[in-house]
């Protein structure tokens, strides 16, 4: 019998030892991967994906980190990624986003040479998001999952994960086989069975939901089911996230994965819907803006074009980088002679000028 202030050891291993692939979210998954494999076909089109891949994935770990109650502006993020702030300048929140965000392209070049997911991947992107030197949770870790909504009092435990010795241990390595086994289950549903096992066996003390969420992208990556991390996920779950955290509990209370699966093949759906439309904007305003700027200056190339759609604030440190030009007093000049045309605007922060991509920062923030 299930009770949710006793640890959870008797959390079944994978796969599932009932029939949950029925005909509704085998209906569902067809339309997620083939709204999925449109937007693996757009990020084929862009001839730099990295840069357009890493103004989306900031908004991913922007997003994600949302989820757990942590918010930064978009003004004081892009600033700290376009300037040289130290960190301990930076707010706790702006420096959980940036965590997020390194460990998403930490994760991916790890997966880029192991070639697929695995305890070490796991370990370290927590590692990366936390800035920490922990591991999985201690045998004696009293963690609890509180949360105040609708069905539970404030501060209420609603669930409790497994511990013990080797018990994650085994949790995990079960986790992964049931990735990487040949099981006749199509890799997108089992990222979305593989998902709540992980919130289920919850491995850290905390950080476990970004985590799960960075596993989600680079298994569909190992899988070539997208070639890079840009599936805008965290959007969905954010705009869903009591019915997200519902149908978790719906799983472990009743074993309810119709549901759930039902809400993970809408995910991948709505979310591959958005990301291409994003990516869509992001090219033609791409292409517009080197048109009207090359047609005015002859030294507007294709590679500051790059950078200025590459994160919407930059410094004309990084634009004298890109032209290979030293003199400031020219670099001065060509950035008002942007300012001038509209391509970017000027924003003066004390000592610090930032110029910035307003057509970008209009696409991004029409993805919320």
């Amino acid at each position: 019998m299930y009770d949710r202030n006793l640890p959870y050891n008797l959390l079944p291993d994978l796969p599932p030892n009932k029939v949950i692939i029925e005909i509704e979210v085998l209906m569902k998954w067809g339309i997620a991967s083939r709204n999925l494999a449109e937007l693996n076909k757009n990020i084929l089109r862009l001839p730099n994906p990295s840069m357009l891949v890493n103004t989306i994935a900031l908004r991913e770990a922007q997003t994600s980190t949302a989820i757990e109650n942590i918010f930064t502006t978009d003004d004081i993020l892009f600033k700290a990624i376009s300037s040289n702030f130290k960190r301990e300048h930076l707010d706790v929140s702006t420096k959980e986003v940036l965590n997020y965000r390194e460990a998403l392209w930490g994760g991916f070049n790890m997966l880029s040479i192991d070639n697929k997911l695995s305890e070490k991947t796991i370990i370290s992107i927590f590692q990366s998001i936390k800035n920490t030197t922990q591991s999985f949770r201690s045998p004696q870790s009293l963690t609890v999952i509180r949360r105040g909504n609708s069905d539970f009092k404030p501060g209420e435990v609603i669930y409790t994960p497994p511990r013990g010795d080797g018990i994650i241990e085994s949790k995990i390595q079960n986790l992964l086989s049931f990735l990487h086994d040949e099981n006749g289950i199509d890799p997108l549903i089992k990222m979305g069975i593989a998902h709540y096992q992980f919130e289920a066996i919850h491995p850290f003390t905390d950080g476990n939901g970004r985590t799960g969420r960075i596993l989600n992208l680079l298994y569909l990556v190992e899988q070539q089911l997208i070639s890079q991390p840009v599936l805008y996920l965290s959007r969905y779950i954010l705009n869903h996230k009591d019915n997200y955290y519902n149908l978790l509990s719906g799983v472990t209370q009743r074993g309810d994965w119709k549901s759930w699966l039902i809400f993970m093949m809408e995910a991948v759906e709505q979310t591959s819907k958005y990301t291409n439309q994003m990516v869509d904007e992001i090219i033609e305003q791409q292409s517009s803006t080197l048109q009207i700027a090359q047609s005015k200056f002859k030294w507007y190339t294709v590679e500051l074009n790059d950078l200025i759609f590459s994160q919407p604030y930059f410094k004309q440190a990084k634009m004298g980088e890109v032209l290979h030009i030293t003199s400031r007093t020219t670099l001065v000049k060509y950035a008002n002679q942007l300012v001038s045309i509209g391509v970017v605007s000027k924003k003066n922060e004390g000592k610090e000028v930032f110029y910035v991509n307003d057509d970008l920062l209009r696409i991004l923030g029409d993805s919320m």
